[in-house]
């Protein structure tokens, strides 16, 4: 797509000097394009002194703060690679994801001050912590040499959530993230006057590119929280002061609970979702209040942004989520053009990874002969060509001899006036092999009976569909990005 990528920050800095890039929730204080770009700068140089050079890793250990960014930005400046590390889990499993990527350093914040310090005694790693080190070398507005960025060299790694094995470090580049730029504003109509909150960790892709990072390289304002504070996003948004937001279901399920819901003018905010499908009720719930809630679907490999549905088939299309956007290509394995059959989707394009860090193995076994990246996504396509994902291939089980697909499942359970969430995974079973287990959270209030919720079912699919066990649960084992860990409900099967 490229043969060379301007120095993001500085570019954004010359066109747009004194525009806000950054606001910090707490402390009100804006970050403009120039003192990012010179904070960059300085970090790059202090880096520099520290001793690490282009290709080094870096680890980074912190909440969602300003100078996280800074920091990734003065690794496209020197060629470091950074490592977000998720400061949800433990020093040991910490210990497990940096060691195959061997990192020379550590930078954290003061809360997670004694988790880096344990991460960094058994890596043998220096640590550099925010509040002093990286503050005092911003202070010196030191400056380094202008280089050449590479489109497809490594610029940071996110660690896949470990949820089939151990994770593995996927290589993210300057070039995805313009593709993913490209894509997810001409799909949510993004520009510069736009403004958007941080509050996802920025150990997955959705923290840094839903929608802070393409964000900020069109030149609008995305608003700092630590982290996810409902109350908070639930105030930006009420003084309108979010025109753009993206948050995963379990985040609209929140907001659709709160009494003033309704205080909110949503029609004008542009409100997309991924990470799992958003149940038809909460669509028809917010479409009520004014808001278009465009479902979408992207992966960590892919930058992430593939599919995103469009404002004028929101509703039309419910459990559709959209289309390829413009710099992705899609096809469905087994499927030709215009035939209406289910398939693996496959996908090509600038947004998707050269592959996994140092990992050969993991890399030729995601990608097909012909280049194209195996998603492990079933999806169907319909008459107006708009995708619909069937489930992800390894979640799917066979009841007497029928494939069922549990997001399928778990769409039509959504619609139950007494369901908030509800997740369906395969037991074994002696007569039919496989039979499904559904796990549901109730709404508020509700009196759910599993019984009726079967008997209601089976009005609205096959039989060998109905999940056998029905169990009522307060909440699912989730990863940070807000995902069902499928495989933790098995182990409240009997």
């Amino acid at each position: 797509m490229f043969d060379t990528i301007p120095d993001m920050a500085a570019k954004r800095a010359e066109i747009s000097p004194n525009s806000i890039a950054f606001i910090e929730a707490g402390s009100g204080r804006e970050w403009r394009f120039s003192e990012i770009n010179s904070a960059a700068n300085a970090v790059a140089a202090g880096l520099g002194q520290a001793g690490l050079c282009s290709g080094d890793r870096l680890a980074i250990l912190c909440l969602n703060r300003v100078e996280f960014f800074i920091t990734l930005f003065a690794c496209q400046k020197t060629g470091i690679i950074l490592c977000p590390l998720n400061w949800r889990q433990p020093a040991a499993e910490l210990i497990e994801t940096l060691e195959p990527v061997g990192a020379k350093a550590l930078i954290h914040d003061a809360a997670q001050a004694e988790l880096a310090g344990d991460v960094g005694s058994v890596c043998g790693i220096r640590n550099f912590a925010i509040e002093t080190d990286i503050s005092a070398w911003i202070e010196t507005g030191a400056t380094v040499p202008a280089t050449k960025i590479l489109p497809d060299q490594p610029w940071y790694l996110l660690f896949t959530s470990g949820t089939t094995g151990r994770p593995k470090a996927v290589i993210q580049t300057a070039q995805m993230a313009w593709a993913n730029a490209v894509n997810i504003s001409q799909a949510t109509r993004m520009t510069a006057d736009d403004r958007s909150v941080n509050f996802l960790p920025l150990f997955h892709t959705a923290g840094i590119n839903l929608y802070t990072l393409p964000l900020f390289l069109l030149g609008g304002c995305s608003t700092v929280l630590l982290k996810f504070e409902p109350g908070q996003i639930f105030d930006l948004l009420k003084q309108g002061k979010i025109t753009q937001f993206f948050g995963v279901p379990a985040i609209y399920q929140v907001f659709s609970l709160l009494p003033d819901v309704a205080e909110i003018n949503w029609s004008v905010i542009r409100c997309g979702c991924g990470g799992a499908p958003l149940p038809e009720p909460l669509i028809r719930l917010f479409a009520s209040h004014g808001a278009k809630v465009l479902n979408g679907m992207g992966m960590t490999e892919t930058g992430p942004t593939v599919f995103l549905m469009d404002p004028e088939n929101a509703e039309r299309k419910i459990g559709s989520v959209g289309r390829a956007q413009m710099l992705t290509e899609m096809r469905l394995e087994g499927v030709a053009a215009g035939e209406r059959g289910a398939g693996e989707i496959q996908l090509r394009g600038p947004n998707i990874t050269p592959g996994y860090y140092l990992n050969e193995r993991a890399t030729r076994d995601a990608f097909t002969e012909d280049g194209w990246l195996r998603t492990g996504d079933v999806g169907r396509r319909d008459e107006d060509g708009y995708i619909f994902i069937v489930d992800r291939i390894k979640d799917m089980y066979i009841s007497g001899g029928e494939n069922v697909y549990p997001a399928e499942v778990e769409r039509v359970l959504n619609e139950h006036a007494d369901v908030l969430e509800a997740a369906v995974i395969s037991m074994p079973d002696a007569k039919w092999g496989e039979v499904g287990a559904a796990f549901i959270i109730a709404r508020p209030g509700a009196t759910l009976d599993p019984a009726e919720l079967r008997s209601w079912s089976r009005e609205r699919m096959a039989a060998y569909k109905v999940p056998v066990k029905v169990t009522l649960v307060q909440d699912f084992p989730r990863t940070a990005a807000g995902k069902v860990r499928k495989p933790e409900l098995r182990t409240l099967l009997p």
